[in-house]
């Protein structure tokens, strides 16, 4: 899988003419600005030199250090042994790379929850939600995490619990809408249901307890409120709370 990284660095126009400290001051930026650690090491420069199968540079701490003092500066201290780049730098840097955007920070318990997250797509979609959350689109954020929660269900299901949803939604009263599915075999056939039956059938089936139905179904309406253009206000605090929630009590607790 290709690492962040990478994408950060082939994103970059002429890279391949850039000098190592240009470059330094590259992944300085990816790490505190992309990435949006409190600050960048000389092992954190490294390992992004590494991932992207370069040489390592030999003076990544001395560059570092006399980038405090020089004319102007180009980094600034940050705690015990880690950097930022000074505030021009940065954005010089930001717009050699094609404008500058701005970035709010990502809480800390996310990107915490991020980590957490088994490798694979799931994860890079989680990843990109937060990148939506980074930049203000809020909507998309929180569209974006609903989408994770609901397919991660689907699979759990599937994997584990497929006899016992089906049985739930044989004695569904609504028998039209059953018997348009039948037994549920693959993951698409769960659409046909909607999601309220389908969070439903997964309380009825006990795969899920009426706590995390309630969760599940709190986050559907906030979905459908953020889902079409209307006057509901999103905001980044509704977001964060709710892709705690689901990630939590849904993603982490139902493991595929």
């Amino acid at each position: 899988m290709t690492s962040p990284a990478i994408r950060f660095y082939s994103s970059v126009r002429n890279v391949k003419d850039l000098s190592d400290t240009q470059r330094i001051d590259l992944f300085v930026y990816f790490l505190t600005e992309d990435r949006g650690e409190p600050s960048a090491t000389v092992k954190k420069i490294g390992d992004c030199f590494r991932d992207c199968d370069l040489a390592v540079p030999k003076s990544i701490s001395q560059y570092l250090s006399r980038g405090l003092s020089t004319k102007p500066r180009r980094f600034v201290k940050v705690g015990t042994g880690g950097y930022k780049l000074e505030r021009h730098r940065r954005e010089t840097i930001a717009q050699e790379l094609g404008g500058e955007t701005h970035t709010v920070e990502i809480p800390t318990e996310l990107r915490t929850l991020e980590e957490q997250l088994p490798d694979g797509p799931g994860k890079e979609w989680m990843k990109e939600a937060l990148d939506c959350f980074g930049v203000e689109a809020y909507r998309a954020s929180l569209i974006m995490v609903w989408i994770f929660a609901l397919d991660h269900m689907f699979n759990y299901i599937l994997t584990h619990k497929i006899s016992d949803f089906n049985a739930a939604l044989a004695a569904h009263p609504d028998q039209r809408t059953a018997k348009k599915v039948g037994q549920v075999t693959a993951r698409d056939e769960f659409s046909i249901l909607g999601e309220e039956m389908f969070l439903d059938r997964c309380k009825t089936a006990k795969i899920i307890s009426p706590d995390v139905r309630r969760i599940l179904g709190t986050a559907l309406g906030t979905r459908n409120s953020a889902a079409h253009p209307s006057g509901v206000t999103i905001t980044r605090a509704k977001v964060a709370m709710l892709a705690e929630d689901l990630v939590l009590n849904v993603v982490l607790k139902y493991p595929v």
